[in-house]
């Protein structure tokens, strides 16, 4: 399982983090990663796996898994094949990727069958309480409203993490938390921690600077 506090960047589609794009952003996160000793991981496109998990030392992720098993299912992601292109686990429900609760359940399922870590996101305190039931690895909170905004959660909706923390510990005390949506430095992942989560999860706040690398040491100074 993911080593914590940790930072995990999510690729997502942007042109900026496709192909060898994402692969060079994973090499600075590798680089300051093994500089700093601060646990990083970066969530990929599923063709994007293969070559990541080759190049570098830090966990690589999977950005989805369909809840189905091998068989007849074109065009969908099959767990066993992001493990098997070098995988350590997935995102699962993101607010651009949402599933329905039963659907959450199978995949968190399968990907403990093939040992694979579970980050599993949510909306609210309502719903982070109704996936922690399901005892996934971690739990990702992120207002989506604030996604790829310039205010991070810590600020605007500080409540949220603490509130989730209590609510999701009260239903399962081994699942962790990240939270994200906004984070864009060091002072905003200081106080997620500080708020008790066990990282953070983000996206454009490295995506799409111009000095990616200077970002990305800012994001680890406070730690």
């Amino acid at each position: 399982m993911l080593k914590t506090p940790v930072i995990v960047l999510n690729m997502k589609t942007y042109s900026e983090s496709t192909g060898k794009n994402a692969l060079d952003i994973a090499k600075i996160m590798d680089k300051v990663s093994i500089e700093t000793g601060i646990n990083m991981a970066v969530s990929v496109q599923s063709v994007d796996i293969k070559e990541c998990s080759e190049k570098i030392s830090i966990p690589v992720f999977a950005e989805h898994i369909d809840p189905i098993k091998p068989g007849s299912h074109t065009g969908w992601v099959l767990p066993e094949a992001v493990k098997s292109a070098g995988a350590v686990g997935s995102l699962i429900n993101h607010s651009e990727h949402r599933l329905k609760l039963a659907d959450i359940d199978y995949c968190i399922s399968r990907a403990k069958e093939l040992n694979l870590d579970q980050i599993v996101c949510s909306n609210n305190i309502l719903t982070a309480k109704a996936i922690a039931a399901l005892s996934p690895n971690f739990l990702a909170v992120e207002p989506p409203e604030l996604i790829g905004g310039d205010i991070s959660v810590t600020s605007a909706n500080p409540e949220i993490v603490s509130g989730s923390v209590k609510a999701v510990k009260k239903v399962d005390d081994k699942v962790k938390l990240l939270c994200g949506a906004g984070v864009k430095n060091g002072v905003d992942v200081a106080k997620a921690i500080e708020l008790g989560s066990a990282g953070v999860l983000l996206a454009s706040g490295i995506i799409k600077s111009n000095d990616k690398e200077k970002v990305i040491r800012d994001l680890v100074s406070e730690l």
